[in-house]
């Protein structure tokens, strides 16, 4: 029903638009016709021939206005429907029918191919940087790994406080290669049921180090469930909600369930600062650290906006709840597909 109306208002509007861009033809046929009676009526031409001649001429204008419109409109709803995908659409433009058509033809058919030349060429310095900051990170990890084997041969506070240093830039340098492929992700996909607990388990073990040192409490409930998802794209996703509930939780616990109240939605709640109200809407926005980022000046504003674009790829979602000073619930449904 609403479909047909707004096809109805979209006829009207059009008819509307048609009759105003050809109202002076319409008034100088008028002209025209009115002369004619003129002439007839004074040149003494019988009533009956005069009355005959003009229903012909008004006959004969409006078929040709009738054949007009429906070839207009016929032409305009081919040319709305490339209007949303124009890109390699020029060869299913309508027949030009003037000079001036052909000439707007051969310049949209110049522009397109300077598109196409300068996304080819604009897609090749992508990969290009892709293969360099993944040939980069590979290399970073090297004396990342050396300089962790050289911390661990003495166990002094300041030594343990460098491991921690080091294993967030670990994560920095991980958070940027990610940041780069996200856009191209699509085509690096592999989705497959995968066991929540095991995904999770995996998230934990890498930041178990620093629930220790922090003496964070980890309370962890099973979920003892299956998802259809990419495993590593979730897992990344579960790495950084984790490394924010670190991050900004003092004191206290992080507590991952399963929600009663939502099919296949893990719940990672903490104990820490909060979210300030007004900064809640914009969270997930490229760059926006917000009160606690200006707190924190190492904060990003990435690692959220990079956890709503994967969730968004993967069709799960992420709607997260806070308090200041309370703490904070991040949820993630993973209920995409029935199985």
């Amino acid at each position: 029903m609403e479909q047909k109306k707004k096809e109805k208002w979209e006829e009207t509007a059009f008819l509307g638009q048609y009759l105003k861009e050809h109202i002076a033809a319409a008034v100088w046929t008028a002209v025209f016709i009115a002369i004619f009676a003129l002439l007839c009526f004074l040149r003494d031409v019988p009533q009956d021939v005069t009355v005959y001649m003009i229903v012909l001429m008004a006959a004969a204008g409006a078929a040709g206005f009738c054949f007009h419109y429906g070839k207009t409109r016929k032409r305009h709803r081919t040319l709305a429907l490339l209007a949303d995908e124009p890109q390699g659409k020029t060869e299913a433009l309508p027949a030009a029918e003037s000079l001036l058509e052909q000439d707007y033809q051969r310049m949209i058919a110049s522009y397109e191919r300077q598109f196409r030349n300068e996304q080819i060429e604009m897609d090749r310095k992508y990969r290009d940087m892709v293969e360099y900051y993944t040939m980069w990170t590979h290399q970073i990890k090297t004396p990342i790994a050396a300089m962790r084997l050289l911390l661990q041969e003495e166990d002094t506070p300041l030594s343990r406080e460098m491991q921690s240093e080091l294993f967030w830039t670990e994560q920095y340098v991980q958070m940027a290669l990610q940041y780069l492929r996200v856009e191209k992700m699509t085509s690096d996909l592999v989705f497959a049921r995968c066991d929540l607990d095991a995904l999770i388990r995996q998230a934990v073990r890498k930041y178990a180090p620093l629930f220790i040192r922090r003496k964070i409490t980890l309370r962890y409930e099973p979920v003892h469930c299956e998802v259809l998802t990419d495993e590593k794209w979730l897992v990344f996703v579960l790495e950084q909600i984790l490394s924010n509930a670190l991050k900004y939780t003092k004191s206290g616990s992080i507590h991952i369930y399963l929600s009663e109240d939502a099919k296949k939605t893990l719940v990672i709640e903490d104990t820490g600062i909060g979210i300030a109200p007004e900064d809640l809407p914009r969270i997930f926005e490229k760059g926006y650290t917000g009160y606690n980022g200006r707190t924190d000046k190492r904060s990003t504003g990435i690692g959220l906006y990079l956890c709503r674009q994967i969730m968004e790829k993967l069709s799960h979602t992420i709607v997260i709840e806070s308090k200041m000073g309370v703490g904070t619930k991040v949820y993630l449904g993973l209920d995409t597909v029935s199985f």
